[in-house]
């Protein structure tokens, strides 16, 4: 298998730095951090420079908070130098573990976005009998610290590359406590072994689309499904025969098994593909969209708390929803809402 090596003095390069200040900065210039960190924006770029060239960075505390939209999440947000060094490493490295994704791998990839996303399970629905859809539980808390260095390892070879992806990994801060015992596990190993991505993070973006490209291989090459859509861990499976499909659900079992991952049995269900089901947001038939009531009903909501700010502060608070509901046939139901 083909390792990248000599990777560092790009990440390092001040061009690269520079364009990822800026890119970390997008659409926050405003919030304090960025703005105190491009108040010395020159010296600031060249301190991460000296700091990753001499092995002594340290990422900092992260911010933390809770959302409940679709389910609980913990959403942590790290220090602005750090979200930097971030949009450094992954300027150079994710590039490489583009090139490993397969086609209908969606999510932080150039074109492959929700809607995209989307697309693509609409356009299976057309083509198949039946679906089966999975999440897994507690995906990003799972993620196996040791398991997925040793995945960056088959792709990259390049020491000081590599440090920087483990001191970062190894600086995740506390998950969701989340324990399952594996075959060959002693009482303790749960305990012991280091696990846990911070959702808000690109790098951690970037690596928990990694981890699960292993599966798509596998559901791929080994269990030869032709019809497979996968946005981070939610995924579906399409397939002529219901028997084939549980088949496969076993198997994916097995094989999440090796990466410490379970399904969640509440969010994993097989169905006709003529039923609408909800997917990244909408719901979905064969040959139109619609948007979930409790979708709705938070928009709505919405509009109630900012019907005393000026119009523009409505807009720009309900932009990317709308955004969404046009992906949808949600014609009527914008013209109702007056959008």
């Amino acid at each position: 298998m083909k390792t990248s090596k000599n990777l560092f003095q790009g990440i390092v390069a001040f061009d690269n730095v520079l364009s990822a200040a800026r890119h970390a900065a997008k659409g926050k210039r405003e919030e304090p951090s960025v703005l105190q960190f491009y108040h010395h924006f020159e010296e600031n770029l060249w301190q991460i420079i000296s700091e990753l060239q001499g092995k002594t960075y340290k990422p900092g505390p992260y911010k933390t908070f809770s959302i409940y939209k679709s389910k609980p999440r913990q959403i942590s947000a790290a220090p602005f130098r750090d979200r930097v060094v971030h949009h450094s490493l992954i300027a150079v490295v994710g590039p490489i573990l583009e090139r490993t994704f397969i086609f209908d791998t969606y999510a932080n990839r150039v074109g492959k976005g929700t809607h995209k996303a989307i697309e693509r399970y609409q356009y299976y629905l057309k083509r198949y009998t039946y679906a089966l859809k999975f999440d897994i539980r507690k995906y990003f808390p799972s993620i196996d610290h040791e398991i997925l260095k040793s995945q960056l390892r088959r792709k990259i070879a390049c020491a000081d590359t590599l440090c920087l992806i483990d001191t970062i990994i190894d600086n995740s801060n506390p998950q969701t406590e989340h324990l399952h015992y594996f075959p060959g596990d002693s009482l303790f190993s749960p305990h012991e072994r280091r696990r846990g991505l911070p959702i808000g993070n690109l790098t951690s973006q970037w690596f928990a689309n990694y981890y699960l490209s292993f599966l798509d291989h596998y559901v791929k090459e080994v269990l030869h499904c032709k019809g497979y859509v996968r946005y981070v861990d939610d995924g579906v499976l399409f397939s002529d025969c219901k028997l084939e499909l549980w088949e496969w659900k076993k198997a994916i079992d097995l094989f999440l098994e090796s990466y410490r991952l379970i399904l969640n049995t509440q969010r994993t269900e097989l169905y006709p593909v003529t039923e609408g089901k909800c997917f990244l947001g909408q719901k979905i038939f064969q040959s139109y969209r619609r948007l979930p009531a409790s979708n709705v009903r938070r928009a709505k909501k919405r509009m109630q708390c900012t019907l005393s700010a000026k119009p523009e502060s409505m807009q720009q608070s309900l932009s990317g929803w709308v955004g969404h509901a046009r992906q949808a046939n949600t014609r009527n139901l914008l013209r109702s809402l007056g959008l």
